[in-house]
């Protein structure tokens, strides 16, 4: 059921009784948890979030082993890693500690998570081009018998199984950060915890959205990583004896978990397929649409502060046959260019996927990227055409109105003062300086065009990077602005539950993270089909009609899957 998945705690670990509705603490002690009482935050030994979130591991470690031909033999290398840690345990009551074995041939993420047949909880995620581009990772092959390193840029990842795992019924604090930050190193970059979080921490959830809670964030049990020049097998493996599981409850688990490891790769065929539709119900209807945004637009035309909502739609397809997540994953990328993939799997729940060009924020060390992205228009399908389309999008001033709000609502939200108070209160600004360049371009993508900025600032503490989450998102591009109305105007206009649909989806590493926003996306539910989402931005000078159009042109990549369309020629 999902909703047993929802009553999860966070950060509770690999445990094979965490797939049932309760969490057993002792062998005498089982406490349940109520749905209707959401609002008590649950108390248990295996809650990280209840820990103390200042107190470090006594562990955090990658161990390297020499590179090899294949998966398979990098498996059976993991095997017998895991057994030589388990007969030489480090002292450490509590620790995380990667395994990981480079493969002398490139592999694709997607494929490796493709043969692991429905193996959950499961992640994926792909940069665009490559995860951080500025991040050149030393990969020690030797185990540190001498000073041979390879240097390989990370292009996607894949993970099954949650050496630990995030999640809980209340909205994505700082403290939960914190938390989920004490299994992270600066000097162990490769292990990350990967998942989403919310659009809005008040609305209530909805039932296909239960297993996933306010967020899920996990560290694979076992992660494949594709990287530019070679591939990489890794299991991950965490204790903590003061939440009652130890280092030989977390070893069994994980060796529970690679021995489902399929090590058998088959490249997917990049086929469009067609699959009939039984159904395709939108919610709301055209009709309903058209008075949701006229009855936007008279907000933002009387004396409220309302300048731009962006309302948002959920197509529900119903399909004769089960839709595979990880498939319709791999044909999204064939429109992947200037774009992340993703998916997020929860025990007991549907995946999510998505294949989203806009960054919420990129954080190395103390730089931080983010990007404004607003407007809308399809490519042309001619060059002539599509330059013609990118002036009109360029000249408009509809537009242009749309991509400023976004745009200067970041640089301010980068600039702005952290008031946080969890120990102590600190003001100060988040960023020294924001630099916006350029301060307005074309961001082509295969099916549509979009306006485009970049913006670039430098943290003082990388502990601002919580603020800068939080500050962040929502962005006007997904919300509106100002961002408290247009939430409200949200929640009183939309009659489903956006979900992670449009909220923060990325990772947390040591002295880097990653996001981008949830968009383009869809959740795939096994014997029920898919929802898919897709939103636009209601300014003055918004026509309903033109707008619902928008929605039909940015769901085509999706689409395409579910009727008999001429797909996009995929490079080899």
């Amino acid at each position: 059921m999902a909703a047993a998945a929802a009553s999860r705690c966070l950060a509770c670990f690999m445990d094979p009784e965490a797939a049932k509705c309760s969490i057993t603490i002792s062998s005498r002690q089982t406490i349940n948890f109520s749905h209707h009482h959401r609002s008590h935050l649950c108390s248990l030994s295996m809650n990280g979030c209840q820990g103390d979130p200042h107190l470090p591991l006594g562990t955090i470690e990658t161990r390297s082993f020499p590179a090899i031909p294949s998966p398979s033999l990098a498996l059976d290398r993991l095997n017998s890693a895991i057994s030589e840690l388990k007969a030489n345990p480090p002292s450490s009551t509590s620790g995380i500690i990667r395994l990981q074995v480079p493969i002398q041939q490139q592999i694709e993420a997607i494929d490796w998570l493709y043969a692991q047949h429905q193996f959950l909880p499961r992640c994926y995620f792909s940069g665009r081009g490559q995860i951080s581009n500025s991040s050149d990772l030393s990969i020690d092959c030797t185990n540190g018998n001498d000073q041979i390193q390879l240097k390989h840029n990370l292009v996607s990842v894949a993970g099954v199984g949650s050496a630990v795992f995030f999640q809980d019924l209340h909205p994505f604090s700082y403290r939960h950060w914190k938390s989920l930050k004490r299994f992270l190193s600066t000097q162990c970059p490769l292990i990350r915890t990967y998942g989403a979080i919310r659009f809005d921490a008040r609305a209530n959830i909805s039932s296909e959205w239960e297993a996933f809670g306010y967020f899920y964030f996990m560290v694979p049990q076992v992660e494949f990583d594709e990287l530019e020049e070679g591939s990489m097998l890794a299991a991950t493996v965490a204790w903590d004896n003061a939440l009652s599981w130890n280092l030989g409850h977390a070893i069994d688990a994980l060796k529970a978990t690679l021995s489902q490891i399929s090590s058998v790769v088959l490249k997917q065929r990049r086929q469009v397929p067609w699959t009939p539709m039984l159904s395709n119900n939108h919610i709301p209807s055209k009709t309903y649409w058209n008075l949701a945004v006229n009855r936007a637009l008279q907000k933002i035309r009387s004396n409220s502060a309302l300048i731009k909502v962006v309302l948002a739609r959920s197509s529900t397809v119903i399909t004769p046959t089960d839709i595979d997540p990880i498939a319709w994953l791999a044909c999204l990328q064939v429109e992947g260019e200037n774009a992340y993939q993703f998916c997020l799997q929860p025990p007991n729940a549907p995946a999510f996927i998505g294949n989203t060009p806009e960054q919420l924020f990129h954080r190395k060390w103390l730089g931080i990227t983010s990007e404004a992205l607003a407007g809308t228009r399809a490519r042309g399908e001619s060059m002539p055409e599509d330059l013609q389309i990118e002036l009109e999008l360029l000249s408009s001033p509809k537009d242009h109105l749309e991509f400023t709000i976004v745009r200067e609502s970041i640089r301010r939200k980068l600039e702005a003062n952290s008031t946080r108070t969890y120990t102590i209160l600190v003001l100060q600004n988040v960023c020294n300086s924001v630099l916006v360049e350029p301060k307005k371009a074309i961001r082509k993508l295969p099916r549509v065009q979009h306006l485009y900025a970049k913006l670039a600032g430098r943290l003082r503490s990388e502990e601002d990077e919580f603020d800068i989450l939080s500050s962040l998102h929502p962005s006007p591009a997904v919300c509106g602005f100002p961002t408290e109305e247009a939430r409200v105007l949200i929640a009183e206009t939309e009659v489903f539950d956006r979900g992670m649909y449009a909220g923060p989806v990325g990772w947390f590493g040591g002295g880097e993270s990653e996001f981008a926003v949830g968009i383009r996306s869809a959740l795939v539910e096994k014997g029920l089909g898919a929802m898919i989402f897709a939103g636009t931005g209601v300014v003055e000078g918004s026509n309903a009609s033109l707008e619902w159009d928008e929605l039909e042109l940015k769901i085509s990549q999706f689409t395409k899957l579910l009727k008999l369309e001429v797909p996009l020629e995929i490079k080899s």
